[in-house]
Parts: C-alpha cells; structure tokens; sequence
C-alpha cells in the first residue's frame, strides 16, 4: 500500500504539472493580452511598466519558469490583475469557503436521495416506483442545469415570490442553489444504486443466502447495499472536488460569491493569474480525491488488493 500510495503521489504530480502548463499555455496563445483592454487609456510608459510588473513583456517560456519558481518558493499564485494587490491564493482560500456551503449540502442532500431512490427502484422493478425514479433520473441528467436555474428562478423567485432570485448571506439564498446543484446528483445515484443492486441481487452467494433462510431485509441489508453501493464511491472522487469549487454556472445565475464565480468573471477579464490559480486548485482537488477514493476502495471491500 505504501508503494501504490508513493507512486500516486507522483502521478499527481506529474498531472498537476501538465495541467498547468497547458492551460498556461493555451491561455497565451490567445490574441491579445489582459492589460490591452484596462491600460489603453494610460500613457505609454506607465502601460510598460505595468506589463513589466506582471512579467507580461518577457517570452512566454519565461513566464512559465517565473511562475514555477515563485509557486515553489513563497507557495503564491500570483497576483490578480484585474484586481491588482489581491493575491490569488487568498481569493481561492476565501471564496472556496462561501463554496462548499451550496456545494456541500447539494452533495449530501443528492447522497441520501438518490441512493434512496435507487434502493427503491430496484426492490420494484418494472413497478410504477420504478418507472417514476428513472423519469427522475433520466429528466436530472439531460435537463442542462441553467435551464433548471432558469425555471427555480422564474416560479419561485418572480411567479410566487417566494425565495429570492439572488444574492448571498441569508439561509433562504441557499435554497434554490441547492435544490439545482443535487437534481443531477440525485438522477445520478438513483441510477447507480439501482443498476448495481440489480447486478448483485443476481448474484450466486445472494442466492444462496435467500437458500438458506436468510431474511430479504437482511440480505439486502448485510450483503446487497455494501457491494452495491461500492462502485458508487468512485462518483464522489469528482464530487468532493465539486464541494469546494462549486458549480460554475449556478454561482453565476444565483450572484454567489464562491469560487467559481470568480473564475467565470477571470474567463470574462483575461486574467491569467486568476484562471491558472482556480484551475490547479480544482484539479489538486480531484486528483487528490481520487487518490483517498483508491485507498478506500481496499479498505471497504478485502477482495480488492493493491498488487
């Protein structure tokens, strides 16, 4: 275990390496630059100076290297720039925590709901309880989440006026986020659970314990949910990751002031610094729930063996 753990660590290494490079490097083979547009009206050498303080006058290899050893040595980002003197470390450390409200409780509330659903599918198969989860499953997977956004927002906000279209800091500005953030995760796990358990439930050592007397609450409980619910870990590998750079899009609608508002607003603005930043932070993340999803899977289930 040790030696798979040491060998992960420096996959992860390896991966956030070349995901910072490419995006890096895709962002500045874009025409143009973030400071064409806010420096236009000033005179020419302060323009100059501005590009020298933030390394843009340098080749873009140069820069790559300046931002290598800057993060390896102080642990810094950068510096924003469209808002110069915040430093991107410490917008990421503030706005995750405004984050991984919404996004944890989307994730909790999707949990139990949808493997909920899915147990219940699938102990009424070809049943009307059945036929009514997959409706949902199938609806949370292909309605396009600005769409769900756009609908909570016009019957429950401007309709019946009942929650707020917008805005942050009050219980109530957490409802519809929320309620749009774990319709997918809700379709997801239903789905999931109900496949899985339908696999299990046909298989020989669940016989065999039906053969032998064993209650059907307690195979389903003792034997069917644990092996079912197993490949399930694998979906919370992203989704931990999601809790803390929140979801993009609904940020955006609701006027959230999280993370990925944040890098939305730094697509809008060119701002390298700020893009770079978010999306090593995301990436870390998932790489880094992968890695703790890998370790759990052999600690849950003795059959599997880290060779």
């Amino acid at each position: 275990m040790r030696k798979f753990i040491t060998k992960r660590i420096l996959y992860m290494v390896l991966t956030l390496f070349v995901i910072t490079a490419a995006t890096f490097f895709l962002m500045h083979s874009i025409p143009g630059d973030p400071l064409s547009y806010m420096a236009r009206n000033l005179p020419e050498q302060t323009r100059l100076n501005y590009y020298a303080k933030y390394g843009l006058d340098k080749p873009v290899t140069e820069q790559f290297v300046l931002f290598l050893k800057n993060f390896f040595t102080t642990g810094s980002l950068g510096e924003s720039l469209r808002y110069p003197g915040r430093e991107v470390t410490d917008t990421i450390l503030t706005n995750s925590s405004v984050s991984v409200v919404p996004g944890g409780l989307a994730l909790l509330i999707g949990l139990v709901i949808g493997v909920t659903l899915g147990i219940i599918a699938s102990l009424h198969k070809n049943k009307w309880p059945d036929y009514v989860v997959m409706f949902i499953a199938v609806l949370g997977i292909t309605m396009p989440v600005f769409v769900l956004a756009s609908l909570f927002q016009y019957f429950f906000s401007v309709k019946f006026q009942l929650l707020p279209t917008t805005g942050w800091g009050k219980p109530k500005n957490v409802v519809l986020p929320v309620a749009c953030m774990c319709f997918g995760t809700i379709a997801t796990y239903a789905r999931y659970v109900k496949s899985n358990m339908l696999d299990v439930m046909g298989q020989d050592y669940i016989l065999t314990a039906e053969a032998k007397g064993v209650s059907g609450f307690n195979v389903i409980r003792k034997h069917v949910l644990k092996n079912a619910f197993l490949p399930c870990i694998t979906l919370l590998g992203g989704q931990i990751s999601g809790i803390f750079t929140g979801s993009f899009v609904v940020e955006k609608i609701f006027g959230i002031p999280g993370l990925g508002f944040y890098f939305i607003s730094s697509i809008n603005d060119r701002d390298y610094t700020m893009i770079i930043g978010t999306t090593v932070f995301a990436a870390g993340l998932f790489v880094i729930a992968q890695l703790i999803i890998d370790i759990a899977y052999g600690l849950l289930d003795p059959r599997i063996r880290v060779r």
